[in-house]
């Protein structure tokens, strides 16, 4: 499904009638930003309405909403950038930008920008008639509503922390090689943190989704009684959790959420930006075997409603799926323009930015491994000692050595193949490369995150998906204190 026409002149005219922006002035700001020489210059004009409201022991502890719009203008030669940026979109705040922008990044002269041409896109979410502004009273309900279930599922909760975030951000970018874009894309996300206690013990459990939908989702689809329950089976099952063994074991991955662990270790690694520095555990591994037969990871950005997918990037470049390793093989690294030009490879529509004040970075977007052929509970019966990790909390990664440490927040043991006890203070510690070449099962039920991941990178925090189906690694470390 593609944008129709009307839907493209809505986004194009938000800008022009509300801030007074023509196609006329963002030929004149492309010019002054190549004014002292450059290869390339691109213009990233954004507005952004938002409402959050957060509750803790039942009583309201935060609300908000905000506007806020800017423009950032960047210029590239070479390998230089220049960047600035305003958040007075008038004609002469956004020529002086542009000039700040190309002293930065002074180069050879370019030729003096004419005319655009409209990026085709499609349309993966729906385009909200008003500014997500629900009454927050409407919100507030869905909020008390899972605190109350939260609170009603076991007496053993003595604490519920939950919120509700929206926004809705209108994006148009114009760039000295002829694009033009526009969007407008909603965001929503629910979430909640539970504690339990029983006695001198403790466990937590948390839970949360949406994507690119408006707030019916949470009333149809996911509502919050279903983040509540969840959240709140965790922190119980916790209290009975017996301490992780230590040592290197089979360790058997969830569906769904695990995927996170996928995104640290290797989706970072598989970055443009990472490999044409050469800082990459993955660098100049195009074309080799770099995991299991078994395993074929992709970036998708085209999936409706996802939390990570974009009908156009924040370089105003088409979205795709693209295939990062097929059957073992490193097939290609997710680019943005930058990247792509550097290195003479295909630009994957990757380039992503936090904000107008912000430069654009290969980021990805919904990042998963597809399922194979093996049932779950062939999986499972085929350990004779191990860990199976079916969601996971903090965790860190080296993009250079591609080493990570990851903390599974619910696991368990699987002896002779069934699932026995809970366990707790699990991690998993290994190199991002060298896991995926033990893999040695991969399951039939691949799921996506329920919608609630944030991608962090060079101070820059991006929405993004993960997902996988169950996976057996035939080795890996677990930390923990138990035997």
């Amino acid at each position: 499904m593609t944008h129709s026409p009307a839907e493209t002149r809505q986004h194009k005219r938000y800008f022009f009638d509300k801030f007074g922006i023509t196609e006329r002035l963002l030929e004149r700001c492309l010019g002054e930003a190549l004014s002292a020489g450059g290869d390339y210059a691109d213009l990233y004009f954004e507005s952004v309405a938002s409402t959050s409201i957060g509750i803790d022991e039942s009583l309201v502890k935060s609300a908000s909403q905000g506007v806020s719009a800017g423009c950032g203008i960047r210029v590239v030669s070479g390998e230089r950038t220049g960047y600035a940026y305003t958040d007075d979109l008038s004609a002469g705040k956004l020529l002086h930008a542009a000039r700040t922008a190309a002293l930065i990044a002074s180069g050879p002269a370019k030729q003096p920008v004419v005319g655009f041409t409209e990026t085709k896109s499609p349309s993966l979410y729906p385009t909200p008639a008003v500014d997500l502004d629900t009454d927050l009273s409407q919100k507030l309900a869905l909020v008390m509503r899972a605190d109350h279930t939260a609170r009603a599922y076991d007496p053993r909760i003595t604490q519920v922390r939950a919120g509700y975030a929206d926004e809705l951000r209108r994006i148009l970018i114009a760039a000295s090689d002829g694009t033009f874009a526009s969007d407008t894309q909603p965001l929503a996300r629910f979430s909640i943190f539970v504690l339990a206690k029983d006695g001198d013990k403790t466990a937590r459990g948390t839970s949360g989704g949406g994507g690119r939908v408006e707030i019916d989702f949470f009333q149809s689809e996911k509502t919050p009684e279903h983040f509540a329950e969840e959240a709140a089976r965790q922190a119980i099952l916790q209290l009975s959790a017996v301490a992780a063994p230590a040592g290197e074991m089979e360790v058997v991955l969830g569906p769904g959420w695990p995927g996170v662990l996928l995104h640290e270790a290797v989706g970072h690694g598989l970055e443009a930006d990472f490999n044409r520095r050469k800082t990459s555990a993955f660098s100049g591994l195009i074309g080799r075997q770099v995991a299991s037969p078994k395993v074929t990871v992709v970036d998708n950005g085209i999936m409706p409603g996802r939390r990570g997918s974009l009908n156009v990037d924040d370089e105003g470049s088409a979205t795709q799926e693209t295939v990062l390793i097929e059957n073992g093989i490193l097939k290609t690294y997710m680019s943005d323009k930058l990247s792509s030009r550097l290195m003479n490879m295909p630009h994957t529509g990757n380039g992503r930015r936090e904000s107008y004040q912000q430069i654009p970075m290969p980021r990805m977007t919904n990042t998963y491994m597809l399922a194979g052929e093996d049932a779950p509970e062939d999986i499972l019966r085929s350990v004779k000692r191990g860990l199976y990790a079916v969601n996971f909390g903090g965790g860190s990664v080296d993009i250079v050595s591609g080493k990570f440490v990851f903390s599974a927040s619910e696991a368990y043991l699987i002896e002779d193949g069934k699932i026995t006890a809970p366990v707790r203070d699990a991690t998993l510690i290994g190199n991002g490369p060298e896991a995926l070449k033990y893999v040695s099962m991969v399951g039939n039920d691949l799921q996506l995150d329920e919608g609630i991941g944030t991608c962090g990178k060079d101070g820059q925090s991006v929405p993004v998906g993960v997902g996988m189906p169950t996976v057996k690694l035939d080795k890996m470390t677990v930390g923990g204190t138990g035997r």
